[in-house]
């Protein structure tokens, strides 16, 4: 039973002595800067890893988009051999515009960030 006493005791002591370690390191100006320094750098690669991420997704989206144009194009020509309908032709031509918007409002978006800054 001493020694859970004791260890319950040391616990308390230890939480006390790192409270005031906190508190005490809080108040410094190093601190201060610190922390600072490493909201500014947090906030700067928050907006580079979102410009990234809007040129990755633009540049996915064209390369579909790209895809869709070489399917409509084969689709195209069978359409225009008779072997198929123009509903086909059709979804290919939707699929490549669809894809190519998202594509290029993403880089629109990142022009609109960069520029705003």
């Amino acid at each position: 039973m001493a020694n859970s006493s004791n260890a319950r005791k040391l616990g308390r002591i230890t939480g006390v002595a790192t409270r005031l370690a906190v508190e005490r390191v809080s108040r410094t100006r190093t601190y201060g800067a610190v922390s600072q320094a490493v909201r500014a750098s947090a906030s700067h690669f928050k907006g580079v890893l979102g410009q990234l991420w809007l040129e990755v997704t633009g540049f996915v989206f064209l390369a579909l988009a790209g895809i869709g144009a070489i399917a409509f194009a084969r689709e195209y020509g069978k359409y225009h051999a008779g072997q198929i309908s123009s509903g086909r032709v059709a979804l290919a031509l939707c699929f490549s515009g669809l894809f190519g918007w998202f594509g290029l409002s993403s880089f629109w978006k990142v022009r609109k960030r960069s520029g705003s800054r």
